[in-house]
């Protein structure tokens, strides 16, 4: 049985310019189920659509491009 897609949204009060959506969309990127990361830099907030995501590794993939997910 196939996982459901579903959209999670992620505040990361850090980032404030194109480099900062640029680091955390590569790393997230590398995650399995990954199907698009939005980021909008005016709201502070990072959307991550995928099936099967873990919380936790998205959070970790946010810390490994230097940023905290609050």
């Amino acid at each position: 049985m196939a996982s459901v897609s579903e959209t999670t949204t992620y505040r990361v009060p850090g980032i404030h310019c194109e480099h900062c959506a640029r680091a955390i969309r590569e790393e997230i990127s590398t995650l399995e189920g990954v199907e698009s990361i939005e980021v909008d830099l005016s709201a502070r907030n990072v959307a991550v659509r995928g099936a099967g995501l873990s919380d936790r590794d998205v959070r970790e993939a946010i810390a490994r491009a230097g940023y905290e997910a609050a």
